[in-house]
């Protein structure tokens, strides 16, 4: 099931580290109707690959965790 903790945890254990990595951050804002919502933080704030970290990273990687996941918001 896909709740705020769980979220948290797949963030923390997949993701983060590797957005970290590049001078980043990335801050669950909540989890609602099958949507994450998320903020890009530091180096990735603003970033020209922000999009593509969103789709290509973060949402292909919670989607293998969570199938029911309908996709990942920036707020």
């Amino acid at each position: 099931m896909m709740d705020k903790a769980s979220v948290e945890t797949a963030l923390n254990d997949q993701i983060r580290p590797a957005i970290r990595m590049d001078g980043g951050d990335i801050e669950l804002v909540d989890v609602k109707d099958n949507k994450v919502f998320v903020r890009l933080k530091g180096a990735c704030c603003g970033c020209p690959s922000a999009g593509m970290t969103l789709q290509m990273g973060v949402e292909r990687l919670l989607k293998e965790r969570f199938p029911e996941l309908e996709g990942v918001v920036s707020v």
